[in-house]
């Protein structure tokens, strides 16, 4: 078969897939999208109320780019900073029906497995040389699509985390399910009445977390009766803060330096070293729990609502298949699991990387955005881009391209290391000793742990570290 007429089934029509198929037909190839959503961007919508901390300039994929300037496009303003339904209205949506995409794309199609054609999980012998045969579900029953390479960029977003501790629902998560909401609710929109003077626990320390934490906050202005807990597995919930002004990513520094300061205002409760592991309905309420701490059945909290923003994780039931190799702990290609593995480090700039880290076993299938990151929580878009920009120059046969580094990524100010290092202070130019997780300038919060409380050092909303 001739490189002109090959073949790339693209799984999920988010940022990454459709940037995958703009690479594919710059060079010729047939990209074919299969986005299980009535529209693309699907997931994107389900959190089209959050405003991304990356401005234009970084949302926007080169190849993708190109073709909405051939029919025209008027790109937004690079420096202004789009929220989820923003990216979707003025970006993805242009690109997937106004370009030459849009003959490529289908919607409402949930891909249920893969595998090739002739050939289970046990055969080798020409299996290389084999199509792949995708089957996915529209509505109108089973359909089959063959391909010669496959793209799985369908994220991670409908499988959130669960609340327990132990990587399972917690013992009553999915009876309380009603009062509970997995991700980012818009708390300041479509979801207000539900939140609004009512008492709110949040579990999880991540950006979906803080974001949640800081619209509740701004609820509470208007319903002062609202109250916040925010329950964080670790024993330091300044690590949620981030790199402050160290931050490249201006927006995003901003939103842990928010936090802080919220913090450290007393408006919201810390329970840190809180490790879910029951939930129970008490009336009308949630009783939410430890397996262990101060009493007979552990530390508890109540609370009218549960908001469970705990990450995400791959759906690998489709590839059962296919000769998959992943990280043990982190479900992800095994090169990349040292690069962003939570136990060791939680900076969101990992260096650029392609097709080599991301091939599998199966030849000519490949990881790519968000779910190539498995469970773990440091994914930017622009990473995404890049990823499947190697890739498909790497399907093409374009070797040089694929090896080549096309990408700078911003700075987060922090890297949370697994021991304290002793070194240069980026943060504030000085040579210091400065704890893993923290931030160069360091006040200080009441926090709960257990029966007992502590000071916990914050970061400053200030820009500190400029005249330190």
């Amino acid at each position: 078969m001739s490189t002109a007429t090959r073949s790339i089934a693209i799984i999920g029509g988010g940022p990454v897939g459709l940037a995958a198929a703009a690479h594919a037909l710059e060079r010729g190839l047939r990209p074919l999208v299969l986005e299980a959503g009535p529209r693309v961007g699907h997931a994107v919508a389900e959190w089209g109320h959050v405003r991304m901390f990356s401005p234009w300039e970084y949302n926007i994929d080169g190849a993708a780019g190109r073709l909405l300037a051939a029919v025209g496009w008027n790109s937004p303003d690079p420096q202004q900073y789009p929220t989820g339904r923003e990216l979707v209205e003025s970006y993805l949506e242009p690109l997937a029906t106004g370009t030459a995409l849009r003959s490529h794309i289908q919607t409402a199609s949930r891909v249920t497995a893969i595998s090739r054609v002739g050939f289970d999980k046990v055969k080798t012998k020409g299996r290389e040389v084999a199509p792949f045969e995708i089957r996915y579900e529209n509505g109108a029953g089973p359909k089959t699509v063959h391909a010669d390479a496959v793209i799985d960029a369908s994220g991670s977003w409908s499988s959130p985390n669960p609340a327990g501790t132990n990587g399972l629902p917690a013992t009553g998560e999915s009876a309380a399910h009603d009062k509970i909401a997995y991700g980012m609710p818009d708390v300041l929109g479509s979801a207000r009445t539900r939140y609004a003077n009512k008492t709110i626990a949040v579990i999880g320390s991540g950006h979906s977390a803080v974001g949640t934490l800081i619209d509740l906050v701004a609820l509470k202005d208007d319903a002062p009766a609202t109250e916040i807990i925010w329950l964080v597995r670790g024993e330091r919930p300044e690590k949620a803060f981030g790199g402050g002004v160290n931050d490249k990513l201006v927006a995003r520094g901003a939103l842990g330096a928010r936090l802080a300061a919220i913090v450290q205002a007393g408006r919201i409760r810390v329970e840190a070293g809180f490790r879910v592991s029951h939930i129970a309905r008490e009336d009308d309420r949630l009783r939410v729990s430890t397996a262990t701490g101060a009493g007979c059945c552990g530390r508890q909290v109540f609370a009218d609502e549960l908001v469970v923003a705990t990450g995400f994780r791959p759906d690998l039931s489709f590839l059962r298949e296919l000769r998959v190799a992943l990280d043990p702990a982190l479900e992800c290609p095994p090169v990349l699991a040292p690069l962003i593995d939570p136990n060791e480090h939680s900076c969101g700039t990992v260096r650029p990387h392609g097709a080599r880290e991301l091939a599998q076993p199966e030849p000519g299938f490949y990881l790519a955005g968000m779910k190539s990151y498995g469970r773990a929580p440091t994914f930017l878009m622009l990473t995404g881009y890049e990823q499947v920009r190697s890739i498909v120059a790497d399907i093409d046969g374009d070797r040089a391209a694929a090896e080549r580094l096309e990408l700078v990524l911003p700075e987060t100010g922090v890297c949370n290391l697994s021991r304290t290092e002793t070194g240069p202070d980026e943060c504030c130019g000085t040579s210091s000793t400065v704890e893993a997780g923290e931030t160069c300038c360091t006040p200080s919060a009441r926090v709960h742990i257990g029966s007992g409380e502590r000071d916990a050092p914050l970061a400053k909303p200030a820009a500190c570290c400029a005249t330190r």
